[in-house]
C-alpha cells in the first residue's frame, strides 16, 4: 500500500525513488529574512553545497583581547518549520585570528536583530569590519518532545560517566 506525502501544499509519491522525494522537499524549504537597516547585507552561501549561510557584519566593531563583543547582523529571520537556526564559527576566523562563536541557538519564534556573540581567544584585539563574514546561520530540524518526570532513569553500561570518560580505564 503507497502512501503519498504533502509537503508545503506538493503532493509528493511515496513510489518516487527516495532520492527524488528528499530533492523536492528540500526543494520547498524556506529562509525569509528582512533587513533592518541599510547596513545589512544578504546572508549568503559560499558554495553550492555549503551547509549555512554566511552573516554578515553591519558595523565596525573591536573584540578586545581575551573577551567578547556582541556583532549586529541588522537582519531578522523567520525559520522554517520545525527548525531553528544555528549561529556557528566561520572555519578561517577560527583558524587564523582565533575568534570563536557562542550563544548560537535563534529559536523558530525569535525576530529580533540577529546577533554573533564573538569570542577572541587571542592575545590581540580582533577589528570586525563592516561587511565582514563573521559567522554561518545553519538551518537544523529539531523535535521538542513532551517532558516526562520519572523517579528514576533506567540504568546503562555507561551510567554516569561524562566529559572523557569513554574508552577509557
Amino acid at each position: 500500500m503507497s502512501a503519498d506525502i504533502v509537503f508545503n501544499s506538493e503532493t509528493i509519491s511515496e513510489t518516487e525513488p527516495k532520492a527524488k522525494r528528499v530533492k523536492m522537499a528540500v526543494d520547498n524549504v524556506v529562509l525569509k529574512f528582512a533587513k533592518l537597516t541599510a547596513e545589512a547585507l544578504t546572508p549568503t552561501r559560499g558554495s553550492k553545497l555549503a551547509a549555512g549561510y554566511d552573516l554578515y557584519s553591519a558595523y565596525e566593531v573591536i573584540v578586545p583581547a581575551k573577551d567578547k563583543a556582541v556583532v549586529k547582523t541588522d537582519i531578522q529571520i523567520a525559520l522554517p518549520d520545525g527548525c531553528y537556526g544555528r549561529v556557528a564559527p566561520r572555519s578561517g576566523l577560527a583558524v587564523k585570528n582565533f575568534i570563536d562563536v557562542g550563544a548560537g541557538v535563534i529559536d523558530q519564534d525569535y525576530r529580533g536583530n540577529v546577533g554573533v556573540v564573538l569570542f577572541n581567544f587571542s592575545d590581540k584585539d580582533f577589528k570586525v569590519e563592516k561587511g565582514n563574514r563573521i559567522a554561518q546561520l545553519l538551518c537544523e530540524r529539531i523535535y521538542i518532545p513532551e517532558l516526562q518526570e520519572e523517579i528514576s532513569l533506567d540504568k546503562t553500561e555507561r551510567g554516569d560517566g561524562g566529559y572523557g570518560s569513554t574508552g577509557t580505564k
